[in-house]
């Protein structure tokens, strides 16, 4: 069984910094592609940033520039680092990993649980 567990989220000022952790545990085989997603109140889960095997990195054009994505493969972790936090980032954020199993042989898509993050003076 795989588990990710999300850390980090919380209250921030217009402007501050926060950064996100998700680390996996289990019996993982390996982890292809990392990511963050975000869903905000009312509106559909969106795409936040990617990083893939091989460090290749997507990002969505609302956080371009202020948000960095970053993965230990050690670790099995994840790392999402904010700045220039504005309130339109409040949302919930969801780490997303492709990971094989000991079981599976093959990626399967894993979740974390969600860290709400609210910007707000």
């Amino acid at each position: 069984q795989v588990q990710l567990v999300e850390s980090g989220g919380g209250l921030v000022q217009p402007g501050g910094s926060l950064r996100l952790s998700c680390a996996a545990s289990g019996s993982i085989l390996y982890i292809s592609s990392m990511g963050w997603y975000r869903q905000a109140p009312g509106k559909q889960r969106e795409l936040v940033a990617t990083v893939g095997s091989s460090g290749n990195t997507e990002y969505a054009d609302s956080v371009k520039g202020r948000f960095t994505i970053s993965r230990d493969k050690a670790k099995n972790t994840v790392y999402l680092a904010m700045n220039s936090l504005e309130p339109e980032d409040t949302a919930v954020y969801s780490c997303k990993m492709a990971i094989a199993t000991m079981t599976t042989q093959y990626p399967y898509a894993y979740w974390g649980q969600g860290t709400q993050v609210t910007v707000s003076s």
